[in-house]
């Protein structure tokens, strides 16, 4: 008797990773900031950010709880410089590659602030914000790569995605990071996108 045809389980993984915009492999903790994206809009762009709360400071719960407006602005002096601050992104790599997201993909989270890339404003209509626990100017762990890198080729099955970029690029000027610290040509090999500099796209 021949054995049964196996099932197509990579395929199958691969739609229950998703449900309605949350990735299953990440650490839900939903945010409040957030908003519905415009009709009609194309999900093609991810932008990377750094944060760190206090800046340099790793691991504990202040960008969580900043990003769920739970933060104590007098926990320490530094959160009274951005005491009010409602923000948020779709998700976080943590220093030990740990995942988590607080707004759904399909959702407009309040990550890129004023911005444009190639000719169009307003990149929070389009794009998904991935945040490195990390500091401009400051080397970031491999292990945030990999997870970056995985993650991005997770949302290219799910959505149009086709560019990644920095949030310095979209916003020049006002922004610096991720930084000169973090290595776009390691990202582009772990994660068989090209490219050059800060603008890597999908490969065909």
């Amino acid at each position: 008797m021949s054995a049964d045809p196996p099932a197509p389980r990579a395929a199958t993984a691969r739609r229950d990773d998703w449900e309605e915009g949350w990735y299953a492999p990440a650490r839900r903790c939903p945010s409040p900031n957030f908003g519905p994206r415009p009709a009609g809009a194309s999900i093609d762009l991810a932008v990377v950010h750094s944060i760190s709360l206090p800046p340099g400071v790793y691991g504990g719960d202040a960008i969580e709880r900043l990003f769920t407006n739970r933060l104590d602005w007098d926990a320490h002096p530094y959160f009274q410089q951005i005491c009010g601050l409602e923000v948020s992104a779709h998700f976080l790599v943590r220093r030990d590659g740990a995942l988590m997201q607080f707004v759904s993909c399909d959702a407009r989270a309040w990550h890129a602030g004023r911005s444009s890339w190639r000719g169009r404003d307003n990149c929070n209509d389009y794009s998904i914000g991935i945040e490195l626990e990390g500091l401009e100017g400051t080397p970031f762990a491999a292990v945030q790569y990999r997870r970056l890198a995985r993650l991005l080729r997770a949302l290219a099955r799910r959505y149009p995605l086709a560019e990644v970029t920095g949030h310095e690029d979209v916003a020049p000027g006002r922004k610096h990071d991720p930084g000169a610290a973090f290595s776009w040509p390691l990202l582009a090999r772990l994660s068989g996108w090209q490219g050059a500099g800060s603008a890597l796209q999908r490969r065909a």
